[in-house]
């Protein structure tokens, strides 16, 4: 038996917790649907303990009273283009909404950071000028484009 995490992250959702924690399991390793508290059998659950990726979340349907924001996310690192793009694109699909700098919102209003490893590299490196380019073709972007970022950080024009 393994110990239960002493702190989750919990998000309030109006009714769909259990779907949106059904749909985010099936997108990353090392994640799974932990318990389901459904206090009515024929009910939608109260309360869906999840991991993603190894990290503890609760998902709370308590109804409409709250909304989820943008001033909470869940930032997820990708090693490289291709999962950075099937990632995004999953979150995106059936009514998602694209942001600014690696942030999008999906169809469950849960906003996330979808953010390659080479992106706080570049941001992070000693040659401050790169890294200001870097960060500069960042700031144009929506869905991070790591060739793009590289050219600009190699200070290639395209």
């Amino acid at each position: 038996m393994s110990k239960q995490p002493k702190v989750r992250t919990c998000l309030w959702f109006d009714a769909d917790g259990e779907k949106a924690a059904e749909f985010y399991v099936s997108l990353l390793p090392d994640s799974a649907i932990e318990t389901v508290s459904r206090p009515e059998p024929d009910k939608p659950a109260l309360i869906v303990e999840l991991s993603l990726a190894g990290t503890p979340y609760m998902f709370l349907n308590g109804g409409p009273h709250y909304k989820l924001s943008p001033a909470a996310s869940i930032a997820v690192r990708t090693a490289d283009q291709a999962e950075t793009d099937a990632l995004w694109d999953a979150l995106l699909a059936d009514g998602g909404e694209e942001s600014q700098c690696a942030w999008l919102t999906d169809r469950f209003g849960v906003s996330w950071q979808i953010v390659p490893d080479a992106l706080p590299r570049m941001l992070g490196d000693d040659d401050r000028a790169a890294a200001g380019r870097a960060m500069q073709a960042m700031l144009q972007m929506k869905k991070i484009d790591i060739a793009a970022l590289e050219a600009a950080f190699r200070g290639n024009k395209s």
